[in-house]
């Protein structure tokens, strides 16, 4: 299992920070982990499955 940090996560979703934090807040992004008092990560592979979701939708509402 691999943690990847803010900056990754914007690279991979093209989401700004933000709005990855407003996502998550909502409840429509995964939740960070807490690696210290000032610092977080996201499980990549929760990223991943969040992109995968997001292109399946977009599959989904095309049809």
């Amino acid at each position: 299992m691999k943690l990847i940090r803010i900056k990754d996560v914007i690279e991979r979703t093209g989401l700004g920070r933000s709005t990855v934090y407003k996502y998550m807040n909502l409840g429509l992004f995964p939740k960070s982990v807490n690696l210290t008092s000032r610092a977080v990560a996201w499980v990549e592979s929760e990223v991943d499955a969040w992109i995968q979701n997001s292109i399946e939708c977009r599959d989904t509402e095309d049809n």
